[in-house]
């Protein structure tokens, strides 16, 4: 850095390489150190200065520095002018020993220094003493060049021995100004008790207390200072007694070094409470951590379990609020948020608003809690819904002061802080008696006010820790006097105390801790930690002043209430905002209108069952396999059965039960579609399996369509979801889990938020389980596949699941077999018809419920109507029809009936036998056609050749055999042969049957042919 430093000289002042008389241009020459001394140069080495460096920029300042016990006489920093020449030259420093400090004091006198400042060679001391005393040898020492002084030091003798009291001296720091100015009231109040406690005959007959003191002004730094003056200016202090908790941390961890007692009557931080780092520290100011009891007690009256924080970056707050937490822990309260600020508070409270703190604790000094509640006025964290709880010991119109450092007037200040709570230690007896020093407190207060000359108490700095100061002094003298006897047995006395006397502070000690007197502030009494133990006064602001409403004794945890608390709402203000938890529960007029659609549904399906069961011995019916549309019907009943539990929630059963009627919709809608859809699969599955084969085994797949093969297909699919139901209810019971919906406010302007909840049927591997029964939760053409319950939404994978692919696979065979016509199962179209239906409804209502999940209304609406829907689809399909058929055509008799009635069996299947003939015989009548049209041609042909023929014969021929016979008229044989490429006749194994030998016969003249032209004994022939 020097080097570096360096460079940059060389490279901005180059007038320095330049010879000395031109430095008038361009900085100063060196100059040399005094005698005894050297000089520091400010980021230039010794070395660099002695080789390279001759001249010294401008503004560049130089430090004189003496070597061993010896002072800078004169000034002590030189700097650079831009002349050429250094600052003060007129005047010389020089390096003079130093004399010691002893002599610049004087126990009953005075000195006199001359010339003022540090005793050094050519200092003049002149001593007096005070009336009533007498000098006793020189009254003026010089210091020599030797550092020392030239005559002993003189003493000051009582005049009258009788009438003399020894002095103990107590070094006192009062903060006169500064972030708290306690001094301004407390110092007098101390001077107070001590002219009082001199002129006891029964406290210290032998000894008078002399305050000396100095203005900390609540700084460290300076606090520092001035403890160094007083530990090494004579006289020897006996007691120490700081203000302010940073002053007083630096002094009691410093005592100890000296054997010196501490008292402090204005230090409240709660780290000052450890006897090991301060061994000989003691209060009769309370620690700020006996606020917390009071605190917590009024948290626990007001039933609060949730509080903020926000504090000052500072010592005595941290110590405060870590104590706090600790407390609050204990009785089972919350922090839940802590914020703190060094000199800006804005960013804190805004984080406390947008964090809901309700209850804030806010530690900090008067001039920052005028900050902070600027900030909270902004940010409208005041009111009905907040109480902030702040220290009691501000002045009393702390927020009415005028402060430059904030934006907010008197109005808004006013406005924010209405209603807090503050908790202030009890500094003044509230009781009128009489204590130790024979006054009581209100007599105080007035001794105090003629003391101060009629200052205002609010514009006066400590004037509430007064009574403490006092007290403070009146404990001291006590302990003091407590510790003249046993120091006499000894043979010991007090004024033989030295800074390096063990023995003499431990009496002090030993006193101090064990006192126990009545005084202005109260009892007077320390703990084990020095502290005193004190009462609370808790204070509410009501209208811009102070109302006491209550103190606390954390001694006897005794809370005496006036119950005169005023809050700006009906009472104490929430924690927290109130959530109310409001169970969604289902519509009952959309539960009840769904249960009558269900409830007619079940009718129907009643109505159904019987109808097939009823007519079961009826051909048409049997053609359908009634049995397995018995399971069908039952299935939709089942499901329709299933929207009552559906839509049962907790508005109907209590939570225990709710599990049990989870369990119940499982298994009506899982079992409900393995009984409907199961059976109108079976149905199509074994259409497919005889009827989509090739020709040549298609009159041997008729022949071994057994009835139970069919019931053997649905009582496996039934078995397998038995099975699974069983094992998923053993291994992975449903059980209730609670949904949370985002908070919703009232419409009412209340403190309170909704919590909307939804009760759901769950297991832990919902996911696995649904894997399978996915569709078991629908009707046998419900699409919903999962229950109205929510808690089944999953991801769309889950719909390949087992009964899904059993749907898919329901679908594929209904569009292979939509044109199969079979005897044996001669509804399958209408299976396929309802089975589009629930692929249909799948395809829509799978990704609306996903999407309605957390809306019960809705949800249950789509899956419940759908399911109703569905099922009376699959009814109106399956059953509608038949009914249709027996009422219309009267086919109500069973075969055997048919049979004595007519004579023969009635074939129930003529009207589709009959639409089958009418096809055959259209195309029939199409290949006769043409055939006719061929004969003719060919006869054609023949004439043709015939007559081609007869002309070419020669004429000779024909005279010749004009005797012969004309030809018959009947064609040749040979001549009626079909043309190459057309089969013979007579080699058709097929031949036309009689009845086609003339088509105009069999058609009419229109060549078209109805059903009414057929003959009875012509419809078997043309169907062969």
């Amino acid at each position: 850095m020097a080097q570096l430093l360096f460079l940059i000289i060389l490279y901005a002042l180059p007038s320095l390489v330049v010879p000395i008389h031109n430095s008038s241009s361009g900085g100063c020459a060196i100059i040399r150190p005094p005698r005894d001394g050297g000089i520091r140069y400010r980021g230039l080495t010794q070395e660099q200065v002695q080789r390279i460096v001759q001249i010294l920029p401008v503004d560049y300042e130089i430090e004189y520095i003496c070597r061993g016990n010896r002072v800078i006489v004169g000034p002590k920093v030189r700097k650079c002018l831009p002349n050429g020449t250094w600052t003060d030259m007129t005047l010389h420093s020089t390096c003079l020993l130093l004399c010691p400090r002893v002599w610049t004091s004087l126990e009953n006198g005075r000195v006199m220094v001359k010339p003022p400042g540090p005793p050094v060679e050519g200092t003049v001391l002149h001593y007096s003493c005070h009336a009533g005393f007498i000098l006793e040898g020189r009254n003026i020492s010089h210091c020599t060049k030797l550092g020392k002084w030239d005559a002993p030091k003189p003493t000051c003798l009582c005049e009258f021995q009788s009438h003399c009291k020894k002095k103990l001296y107590i070094g006192a720091l009062f903060p006169m100004s500064g972030g708290w100015p306690g001094g301004q009231a407390c110092m007098p109040s101390a001077q107070m008790a001590l002219d009082l406690v001199n002129n006891r005959s029964d406290i210290l007959p032998d000894y008078e207390l002399e305050l000396i003191h100095y203005d900390s002004m609540c700084d460290p730094g300076e606090a520092t200072k001035l403890l160094y003056d007083l530990l090494y200016t004579e006289p020897i202090k006996i007691v120490l007694m700081p203000g302010c908790s940073g002053v007083s941390t630096l002094v009691a961890e410093a005592a100890r070094m000296w054997n010196l007692i501490v008292l402090s009557y204005g230090s409240s931080s709660p780290a000052l409470s450890n006897r090991q780092r301060f061994p000989t520290f003691f209060r009769t100011h309370p620690s700020a951590t006996l606020h917390n009891p009071t605190r917590v007690q009024l948290f626990q009256k007001w039933k609060w379990t949730r509080i903020a924080t926000i504090q000052q970056t500072t010592e005595v707050f941290t110590s405060t609020l870590d104590d706090l937490e600790q407390r609050t822990k204990e009785a089972g309260i919350e922090i839940s948020v802590r914020q703190s600020f060094l000199t800006d508070p804005a960013v804190a409270v805004k984080n406390l608003k947008r964090q809901d703190a309700r209850i804030i604790v806010g530690l900090f000094y008067e001039t920052e809690a005028r900050k902070v509640f600027c900030e909270v006025f902004k940010e409208k964290l005041y009111g009905k819904k907040y109480v902030w709880f702040l220290i009691g010991w501000y002045a009393d119109n702390w927020f009415k002061i005028k402060d430059p450092a904030i934006n907010c007037t008197v109005e808004n200040m006013t406005e924010a802080v209405e209603g807090h709570v503050t908790t202030e230690i009890v500094m003044l007896n509230p009781e009128t008696v009489r204590g130790v020093s024979n006054m009581t407190s209100q007599e105080f207060i007035a001794a105090l006010m003629s003391r101060l000359g009629g200052k205002n108490p609010e514009e006066t700095g400590g004037f509430q820790e007064a009574p403490l100061a006092y007290d403070a002094v009146w404990a001291l003298a006590l302990a003091l006097n407590k510790t003249v006897a046993p120091l006499k047995a000894k043979g010991r006395r007090l004024e033989d105390f030295n800074y390096n006397n063990h023995d003499i502070t431990s009496e002090i000690y030993r006193a101090l801790n064990t006192s126990s007197f009545e005084g202005v502030s109260g009892q007077v009494v320390f703990d084990a930690q020095g502290s005193r133990m004190a009462m609370t006064l808790i204070e509410q602001l009501q209208g811009g002043s102070y109302k006491k409403i209550g103190y606390y004794d954390s001694s006897q945890k005794n809370l005496s209430w006036f119950g005169n608390d005023v809050w700006i709402g009906a009472g104490p203000p929430a924690d927290r905002t109130v959530v109310i938890e409001e169970y969604r529960f289902l519509s009952q007029k959309l539960f009840a209108a769904v249960s009558v659609f269900a409830g007619l549904g079940i009718l129907f399906g009643i109505v159904c069952l019987t109808f097939n069961i009823y007519n079961g011995n009826v051909r048409y019916i049997q053609n359908s396999q009634p049995y397995l549309n018995n399971m069908t019907a039952v299935g939709c009943m089942m499901a329709l059965a299933a929207v009552f539990p559906l839509g049962i929630d907790g508005h109907h059963v209590h939570r225990s039960q709710f599990p049990v009627v989870c369990q119940f919709r499982l298994w009506l809608l899982g079992l409900g579609f393995s009984l409907a859809y199961g059976s109108m699969f079976t149905k199509i599955w074994w259409v497919h399996t005889l009827f989509t084969k090739k020709d040549e085994k298609k009159e041997k797949k008729k022949q071994h369509l057994e009835p139970w093969k069919l019931y053997a297909t649905v009582g496996v699919l039934l078995a397998i979801d038995f099975l699974s139901l069983m094992i998923w209810q053993i291994v992975d019971p449903l059980h209730i889990t609670v949904e949370k919906f985002t908070k919703e406010a009232p419409k009412e302007d209340l403190d309170v938020l909704i919590q909307p909840l939804l009760e759901h049927c769950s297991s832990e591997k919902m996911n696995t389980w649904l894997g399978t029964h996915l569709i078991s939760q629908l009707p046998p053409s419900a699409p919903a596949y999962r229950l109205t319950f929510d808690s089944y939404f999953l991801p769309l994978c889950v719909v390949y699941g087992y009964k899904g692919l059993l749907l898919l696979l329901g679908i594929f065979l209904a569009y292979e077999t939509k044109s199969v016509s079979t005897e044996k199962i001669n509804d399958h179209r209408a299976v396929g018809m309802a089975i589009y239906n629930v692929a249909v409804l799948c395809l829509i209502t799978a990704p609306v419920t996903m999407i309605l999940s957390s809306q019960q209304d809705a949800s249950f609406a789509f899956a419940a109507l759908a399911a109703v829907f569905s099922a009376y689809i699959t009814l109106v399909v399956l059953f509608v029809p038949k009914m249709r058929r027996l009422i219309t055509r009267g086919e109500w008799q069973s075969e055997q009936q048919d049979t004595l009635k007519t004579g023969s069996s009635t074939n129930n299947n003529d009207e589709e036998k009959s639409r089958q003939l009418e096809r055959e015989n259209r195309e029939l009548q199409k290949i006769i056609q043409e055939k006719e049209e061929r004969v003719s041609a060919l006869r054609n042909q023949l004439a043709e050749r015939q007559a081609l023929r007869n002309r070419r014969r020669p004429s000779s021929g024909q005279n010749q055999n004009h005797n012969t016979p004309p030809p018959s008229s009947q064609p040749d044989p040979k001549s009626l042969l079909p043309p190459p490429g057309y089969p013979n006749p007579t080699t058709d194994n097929h031949a036309l049957p009689p009845s086609f030998s003339n088509s105009s016969n069999l058609y009419p003249a229109d060549s078209k042919m109805s059903r009414n032209h057929c003959h009875n004994s012509q419809i078997p022939l043309l169907y062969k």
